[in-house]
């Protein structure tokens, strides 16, 4: 039997965008030809997988049959959730769709996570596939490149079969904490989950009864028009907002995890995001779009809507005029070199993969007084992103305002 997908489309992206009221979902933001919503249609497409269900709301509905349209995916369904009521009853409503067979396989995946070694990814999906039963659950773990607090952590032990029973979850510990988390072999826990559909009700039905039994009738009370399941109101918000971490791991034993050593991302930050774009900015490096200054040069590497990725190099002895902005923030993050950092009346220096927010109207400066030139990865967020949107109170050059 092949396994199902189901892409969990309902988040907001709302860490990405403190200072805009309005702004795009960060899996549909256009990163450069590319969404991240996009990359995962693409990722299901393979033989190890059938047709697509989608988990959603009303808000999110044009946005993903566009995706479906241009990525040609023709078969798959979409359940519309009425309200937000986190992963824990998005995933059971999916599954208890009638589409979906008992002892069927189904995979978990979030909109919004870039994954690459696809291959690799898919050959430990086959693997496993054959331990699922009617209780157990698997779920993935991302080997850690960096000690993170913007992660969970999942520790484990080998049990028979050469399977990895999962002993303790860590929500989001300190950086300190995190380093000694890895040091004990811990993963990052990625959010997908792979698991039987009767072991999906059987863990509600032990853990999260009233759950089971408000989605069970929200599924059954549904209308269903157009490949889409529109779920009953008022069984559905009776429902507590609970993820699926909450309402089942933290309560099952039966867990295993599948370790991966794969590049992957959730792109939840600006950091992320703009590791990504410095990987990647062959890609997107244009000459044209190249200008130089007294200081140095930069690099428009991407326009997005709302947001600007620069690369920035400042020569040895260069240093950017004591300037502010009126219209937009900006994260940066240091790819090489130390640079001094003015931001407002604080001063201080950064190392690579360290970063910095610049909130919108914080005086600030960039000095490099070092041999070595000062690279830096650049997000500008806002309405206009213009060049003239610069008060400069000091300039070495001559360029004061």
């Amino acid at each position: 039997m092949k396994i199902r997908p189901v892409i969990l489309c309902g988040g907001s992206g709302t860490r990405l965008w403190s200072n805009l009221k309005q702004h795009q979902a960060k899996q549909f933001i256009d990163f450069g030809g590319w969404t991240l919503l996009g990359k995962t249609l693409e990722r299901i497409k393979g033989s190890l997988f059938d047709t697509p269900i989608i988990s959603t709301n009303l808000k999110y509905l044009k946005e993903i049959k566009k995706h479906l349209k241009r990525h040609k995916i023709k078969k798959y369904k979409i359940v519309l959730e009425p309200t937000k009521r986190n992963t824990g009853p998005a995933i059971l409503s999916t599954a208890l769709i009638k589409d979906v067979p008992d002892k069927q396989p189904m995979i978990f995946l979030t909109a919004d996570h870039l994954i690459e070694k696809i291959d690799k990814f898919n050959n430990e999906i086959n693997k496993n596939k054959k331990y699922l039963n009617d209780k157990n659950i698997f779920i993935f773990g991302i080997k850690p490149t960096t000690p993170s607090d913007q992660f969970g952590y999942l520790i484990t032990k080998k049990i028979k079969k050469k399977l990895n029973k999962v002993t303790r979850f860590l929500e989001k510990p300190s950086q300190l904490n995190a380093k000694k988390i890895i040091n004990q072999g811990g993963y990052w826990n990625s959010g997908m989950f792979f698991l039987r559909k009767d072991s999906i009700i059987n863990n509600f039905k032990k853990y999260q009864k009233n759950m089971y039994r408000n989605s069970l009738l929200a599924v059954n009370k549904s209308n269903f028009k157009n490949n889409i399941y529109y779920l009953n109101k008022n069984a559905f918000t009776k429902n507590a907002s609970k993820s699926f971490d909450y309402a089942i791991l933290e309560k099952t034993k039966n867990i295993n995890a599948i370790k991966l050593n794969i590049p992957w991302s959730d792109l939840g930050s600006w950091k992320e995001i703009l590791l990504m774009y410095y990987r990647n900015r062959a890609k997107y490096f244009s000459k044209k779009n190249t200008f130089y200054r007294p200081w140095g040069r930069f690099t428009n590497l991407f326009n997005g809507n709302n947001f600007l990725i620069k690369e920035i190099h400042v020569n040895s002895k260069g240093i950017l005029s004591l300037q502010k902005h009126f219209h937009r923030s900006e994260h940066w993050l240091v790819t090489q070199g130390k640079p001094k950092i003015t931001l407002n009346k604080n001063f201080f220096s950064k190392k690579p993969n360290e970063t910095i927010f610049i909130p919108q109207g914080a005086i600030h400066r960039i000095q490099n007084n070092n041999k070595k030139p000062v690279k830096i990865m650049e997000a500008q967020i806002g309405f206009i992103l213009k060049e003239t949107d610069i008060i400069r109170y000091k300039d070495v050059y001559g360029r004061a305002n």
